[in-house]
């Protein structure tokens, strides 16, 4: 059996992940794109997927291409038949109809903006076609409806960003501004790292409808599976993940749980940097403390820099780490107990984490090496200014009140690691 995902630029996909998790190997295999016409004359491949930018270049080599991938102008799956026959399909339009279904994002009748002119875009075309939406507007960047006049379109009831803007490592960046829109019921970001994009966060914000792109990449790739059953009948029976859930939801659970960022936020001394790094060392994921990060930056104590340059210099590199540490996946994450102060932070934590806010009883917090904890009054009304912050940005919240190690085993249990 040889399978694989033929693209150019490999590094960061999850393709070999999710398909290896239906229980057969699964290669990733750069191309470029001279290298196409030796690799489809070898055929050296069962069935194969294939992702940017070579949805469109693939269509030439094949004998054979399905009515769906026809109408779309697009291949993503490619199956060798008998006698060496190469047939073309694609699986992107059912991985999208389901992404938009188990959101709850519904096109029918609805005025859609697709932004982007690439493959995913003529895939995201075709199925708001056939789900007869009333209205549909390609936003490019040099076409009729463009970036510079978008506002004609502030009516949309759904917006779909096929574009790569926002894209790790190019975290933090949006194609639009939602604050224009004020029909918006959807919005669907095909990205899937990170799993919050800067659209998506600006989607939560407003109470509006949100989903990123990774069920449709489970999603396809299991349609994609069935496929592969056609030249290896043998791997099907191993495709049984979970009798309580369709497969592609496992898969999306599985994939989203390793990419998540656990994130501690809370008081100083109220034991976040202790308990993560007994939830990295339980789970063998990365463990990041931000304060550390400073002090390894800075060279000298957080307490020391605090007296030195005062709190707005800290906080200014406390933002920057909190950035970057941000982009991260599939780490467990310490933070200073400020960083929620500023709300900048928060959103890049919120792009890959799950925030868990460790509470603790006020007198129980350490004062040692806390440059703002100076005594027990400062400190109680230094809780009550940020528990609001804290609570707002938490995704869960644990009550410290037993050993590190067992508030350690109750986030893994709750978080279902």
């Amino acid at each position: 059996m040889k399978f694989g995902l033929i693209g150019k630029k490999l590094a960061h996909s999850y393709s070999k992940i999710i398909h290896e998790l239906m229980s057969y190997p699964y290669d990733l295999i750069e191309l470029e794109e001279s290298e196409l016409k030796e690799f489809f004359a070898a055929k050296d491949f069962d069935a194969i997927n294939v992702t940017i930018p070579y949805k469109t270049d693939v269509m030439p080599y094949l004998h054979e291409i399905s009515e769906k991938a026809q109408k779309i102008g697009s291949v993503n799956t490619i199956v060798k038949k008998s006698g060496g026959r190469l047939v073309g399909y694609n699986t992107d339009y059912d991985g999208f109809v389901y992404m938009l279904n188990r959101a709850g994002i519904s096109v029918t009748g609805k005025k859609v903006l697709i932004l982007g002119s690439g493959g995913t875009s003529k895939a995201a075309l075709a199925v708001c076609n056939d789900l007869k939406a009333k209205e549909i507007i390609i936003i490019s960047r040099s076409g009729e409806n463009n970036y510079e006049n978008i506002e004609r379109h502030a009516d949309a009831d759904v917006i779909i960003n096929t574009t790569p803007v926002g894209m790790y490592p190019h975290n933090g960046k949006s194609p639009v501004s939602l604050d224009i829109f004020t029909k918006l019921q959807g919005v669907v970001d095909v990205i899937y790292n990170p799993l919050k994009t800067e659209l998506l966060l600006q989607a939560e914000e407003k109470g509006i409808k949100f989903t990123n792109g990774l069920p449709m990449l489970c999603a396809q790739a299991v349609y994609a599976a069935d496929h592969f059953f056609e030249v290896c009948p043998e791997i099907r029976p191993k495709l049984t993940f979970s009798e309580k859930e369709p497969l592609e939801e496992s898969i999306i659970k599985e994939i989203e749980k390793l990419c998540t960022n656990i994130i501690f936020i809370g008081m100083p001394g109220c034991g976040k940097s202790s308990i993560g790094k007994a939830v990295a060392e339980i789970t063998g994921r990365e463990f990041y403390d931000t304060d550390a990060i400073v002090e390894e930056i800075t060279g000298m104590s957080n307490q020391d820099f605090f007296h030195k340059y005062g709190e707005a210099a800290f906080r200014e590199k406390e933002a920057k780490i909190a950035e970057e540490v941000g982009k991260k996946s599939g780490a467990v994450i310490s933070t200073g107990g400020g960083i929620v102060k500023n709300p900048q932070n928060v959103k890049h934590l919120r792009q890959n984490g799950k925030l868990i806010f460790i509470d603790r009883e006020i007198e129980k917090l350490s004062l040692v090496g806390r440059p703002l904890s100076k005594d027990l009054a400062t400190l109680k009304q230094m809780y009550i200014e940020r528990l609001p912050l804290y609570k707002a940005a938490a995704d869960m919240i644990l009550y410290n009140v037993g050993t590190v190690k067992s508030a350690a085993r109750a986030i893994v249990e709750m978080l279902e690691y």
